[in-house]
């Protein structure tokens, strides 16, 4: 049975205070997706909405100072829904669940300053970011003409007051932003603030600030508890909490899967400062969901359910897609994805920064929808084609691994490419060995990267990437104008994968693509890496798209099984798919159709016994009952379709990657 007042509650600091506190306030940042996950604690904005009721509302709390809110950046990207709505839709959750003050997150800038000051403008609370100054806006003017500082006046009278502060090395990650920005020290312009906001009776001075851990640490360390009394840190991902100069310092989770519940107490005695008493509140699934914000929920998916929920692929392996793997050691999705970039653009290797795979979740073993996909790749840059040299490309590995063990998004996941790197290294000179194909790295070498455009503008430090039209010296052979978004190689993918095994009619532009890539990918019904390449790719004039490998085949053979090529005669053993004109990319495919028995295929595999036979001939019946059922139609001999249930067979073959040590912490 649910209890709203202990379901998914921790105590993360206490000081033995009680009674009715002089303050409480509410903190959460980094939240992204509206609706409930699948692993505990589940979040979504219902469950949410339902813990803020409770400590706004409940009688235990009549007579105490009203609840202030937080909020530490990041909203506005990336989703599913932010794809569509460039961030608007955040707007009414931020505004309901009661937000007084928040701090601007990078991610809040992805669609530009214009989108923000839009949004900001729709919002019923104040973004403040002291420290990032745009000169055309004026002299001294915040970016996005956010606050520096906002004083808030708690039901009590008692005043709070709160700055914004972000650090400099998320300003390399934004696609675009106004020129001559101004950072300026995230310490140095707290200590002015800080005592301004005292001197105008801040009993309370609250940081809210956009930047990693280690950055609120220094924050900290640099400041005294005199100025500021707890910073209220976002960027990271993940709950953490500590004291560190006398100044409690904190965030909050992600992705409204956590809070914290903050009850503030003046010192007693008429000393200066004060004590806290700190919960962690995990959204849980035992937790009520708050009816009205369900029918905002609805309202806002009502348009993008049907197409989100439409499955799109099976996996047979769970799929790690957690910002603790990605950012910083191999992961599975990652080698997998690298490796279709690769193969798509038929290039000697593949690079992603790990924080490109937004997820944050491992992917069960089956079903993958439409939202999976979305919800883990939801960038707009698309892949690009690159002529590098080995020295950049070495430079690129090294600026991955440059930040750790901060997980930074810049950690590269990659494909045909394997290194090794020591944590304790001095950052710049981590990589131990990186080879191509399982030759070391010749730095005098071009070799042709498939990464993202994000990268190949320098982004995260990836100046080494930098392409000539940005200034640097890498050659662009495909540009983002003519590259293909990551979700839509995948999604691209996973149709061939269906409609090559589906239908008899298959464009030979098309089956030459997918040929190259399924026969690179696959093996024995496991993801593989590609055979290396043993000759150096030679492109002699710029072009939007690389030569793909051609083959005399006219047609090919994607089965259940793999089927045998004969290698003299260029002919497939199996069934053949007529290389003529017919290309599909419908949005109107059926149910997914899966299957947890093995995958055969029952023309061609010769019985091996009876029983076996037998298994196939139930498999048989049931799929027919399936199939009347739905057409409407009655069995008219019931003998002949005996058995119980229905079965629905695979469509596809399920994907499999591994990890194969292409990254390797020395």
């Amino acid at each position: 049975m649910s209890n709203i007042e202990t379901d998914g509650l921790s105590v993360t600091y206490s000081t033995d205070r009680t009674g009715s506190p002089d303050l409480r306030l509410i903190h959460y940042n980094d939240v992204y997706h509206v609706e409930a996950g699948s692993a505990e604690p589940v979040g979504g904005v219902p469950r949410f909405q339902s813990i803020l009721n409770h400590y706004r509302h409940h009688p235990q709390y009549a007579g105490q100072p009203d609840i202030l809110t937080f909020f530490s950046g990041d909203a506005f990207n990336p989703s599913i829904e932010s794809t569509v709505t460039k961030g608007r839709h955040m707007v009414p959750f931020l505004n309901t669940v009661g937000t007084d003050v928040a701090c601007v997150g990078n991610h809040d800038l992805d669609f530009g300053v214009a989108q923000f000051r839009h949004l900001a403008s729709q919002c019923q609370f104040p973004w403040l970011l002291a420290n990032v100054l745009d000169p055309a806006l004026g002299d001294d003017t915040p970016i996005a003409d956010c606050g520096k500082t906002h004083m808030l006046i708690s039901s009590n009278g008692l005043k709070i007051g709160v700055l914004g502060l972000g650090e400099r090395e998320w300003l390399g990650t934004i696609n675009s932003l106004p020129p001559d920005l101004i950072y300026k020290s995230a310490s140095e312009t707290a200590r002015v603030l800080a005592k301004q906001l005292r001197d105008e009776g801040a009993d309370l001075v609250v940081a809210v600030t956009h930047q990693r851990e280690p950055n609120d640490y220094k924050l900290a360390n640099n400041l005294s508890s005199d100025l500021v009394d707890i910073i209220l840190g976002g960027h990271d991902h993940f709950y953490a909490h500590a004291v560190v100069n006398g100044i409690h310092v904190m965030r909050s989770g992600t992705d409204f899967k956590q809070l914290s519940y903050i009850e503030a107490f003046r010192k007693p005695d008429g000393l200066p400062g004060w004590d806290f008493n700190i919960v962690r509140r995990d959204i849980v699934r035992s937790i009520p969901e708050d009816q009205d914000t369900v029918a905002m929920v609805g309202r806002l998916t009502a348009s993008l359910h049907a197409k989100l929920e439409k499955p799109i692929g099976f996996t047979v392996t769970p799929l790690d897609g957690r910002f603790s793997t990605v950012r910083q050691r191999e992961s599975n999705l990652g080698n997998f994805v690298c490796d279709l970039m690769r193969f798509y653009y038929s290039a000697d290797c593949a690079m992603m920064a790990g924080g490109t795979i937004r997820g944050d979740q491992i992917y069960p073993p089956g079903i993958l929808k439409l939202k999976d996909l979305l919800n883990c790749f939801p960038f707009e840059d698309p892949v690009v084609l690159l002529r590098v040299r080995g020295h950049a490309l070495l430079a690129a590995l090294e600026n991955g691994v440059s930040q750790l063990p901060a997980l930074e998004g810049r950690f590269s996941q990659v494909s045909n490419i394997t290194y090794g790197f020591k944590l304790d290294a001095p950052s710049g000179s981590r990589i131990t060995f990186a080879r191509v194909g399982g030759e070391p790295i010749d730095l005098d070498r071009e070799y042709l990267l498939a990464t993202r455009g994000y990268m190949a503008r320098g982004k995260d430090g990836f100046t080494s990437l930098l392409i000539q039209a940005e200034g640097g010296e890498v050659e662009e052979l495909v540009s983002e104008e003519n590259g293909v978004l990551i979700s839509t190689i995948l999604r691209q993918y996973f149709l061939s994968v269906k409609v090559l095994g589906k239908w008899s009619r298959w464009s030979a532009s098309l089956g030459r693509h997918w040929g190259t890539v399924h026969r690179n990918l696959h093996g024995d019904g496991w993801l593989k890496p590609a055979s290396p390449k043993t000759e150096k790719a030679k492109t002699s004039e710029r072009h939007t798209k690389p030569p793909l490998r051609r083959t005399g085949r006219a047609s090919y053979y994607y089965g259940r099984f793999p089927e045998e090529v004969d290698q003299e005669t260029d002919v497939i053993t199996g069934d053949q798919t007529n290389g003529t004109a017919m290309d599909s990319d419908s949005d109107e495919d059926p149910n997914i159709l899966t299957s947890s028995e093995p995958i055969t295929n029952y023309v061609t595999h010769p019985a091996k016994s009876s029983a076996e036979e037998e298994y196939r001939l139930q498999i048989a019946r049931r799929v027919v009952r399936k199939w009347m059922r739905h057409a409407g139609l009655q069995c008219r001999n019931p003998n002949t379709m005996d058995g119980e249930g229905e079965f629905t067979p695979a469509w596809t073959s399920g994907i499999s990657p591994r990890l194969e040590g292409r990254i390797v912490v020395e």
